[in-house]
Order: C-alpha cells, then sequence, then structure tokens
C-alpha cells in the first residue's frame, strides 16, 4: 500500500505531460543550383553553352566522362549526350 502512495504523485505528474509531436527534418531545395531555368536547353547542341555564362561550380559532363558522385545540390549538371546535344541539366 506504501508504495502504490509513493507512486501516486508520479502518476498524477506523468498526465501533466504533454507529448512532443516528432521533428520531421526539411527537405533540401529541389532547386537550389536553378535547373529549372535552364530546361529549355534540353536538346539545343552543346554550342549553345560557349554563349552563356554558367554560375561557379558548374559542370558539362562529357559522354563517358568519369565525375565524382558526391551529392551537391547547389551544383549545376550539364550533360552532354552521344548526339552533341544537351541531353540533360539537372542539381546533383
Amino acid at each position: 500500500m506504501k508504495r502504490l502512495l509513493l507512486a501516486l504523485p508520479f502518476l498524477a505528474l506523468a498526465g501533466c505531460v504533454e507529448p512532443v509531436p516528432p521533428v520531421t527534418p526539411e527537405e533540401p531545395d529541389a532547386d537550389l543550383c536553378k535547373a529549372s531555368a535552364l530546361q529549355g536547353l534540353v536538346g539545343q547542341p552543346r554550342t549553345v553553352l560557349g554563349t552563356m555564362l554558367l554560375p561557379a561550380g558548374s559542370r558539362v559532363i562529357e559522354p563517358g566522362q568519369a565525375v565524382t558522385m558526391d551529392y551537391r545540390a547547389d551544383r549545376l549538371n550539364v550533360e552532354i549526350g552521344t548526339d552533341d546535344r544537351i541531353s540533360k541539366v539537372g542539381c546533383y
């Protein structure tokens, strides 16, 4: 009986505590490198890149070229296809 009386204050306090909702991590901006504005380049000949000023850190990836696989959401990547046209523009 004494144990029940000792536990009673703790049980009363437990009823006062609100559960904390889990914190969901924020999703990174999927278009941090602003690739969506350059989607019109897909299908264009690679020569159009010579007239453009790409952001610092951008990569123009040739067919079969080895590139690092580290993910950087702020890096603009422009892939050139085997037909010498821009095949993909994205942030990765």
